[in-house]
């Protein structure tokens, strides 16, 4: 199943820097990790904000959740997830 995540990043201006620094070193590796595999086929950054569009190819909603739930950032995300379907005029 392929979902739309648009993940928005909301970090405590107080955060220590060194602990940012770590936290999203540790999103980088898990986020790389889930594009070689496969499961995140596409990200973009939105210009200008600290957030992304993404599309996570899973089995299910169930999936999806246990992959989203493990992002470092995700204490810190506001996530909008839409589920895709297969447009009746795309061409193969």
């Amino acid at each position: 199943m392929l979902y739309h995540v648009r993940m928005d990043v909301r970090l405590p201006p107080d955060l220590d820097p060194a602990v940012r620094d770590a936290l999203i070193a540790r999103e980088k590796e898990y986020s790389q990790q889930l594009q070689r595999s496969g499961k995140w086929p596409h990200i973009w950054r939105i210009a200008g904000e600290y957030a992304n569009y993404s599309v996570l190819d899973v089995a299910d909603h169930d999936e999806l959740h246990q992959i989203l739930s493990k992002l470092p950032l995700f204490p810190y995300l506001d996530l909008q997830v839409t589920p895709l379907a297969r447009h009746p005029s795309k061409v193969d």
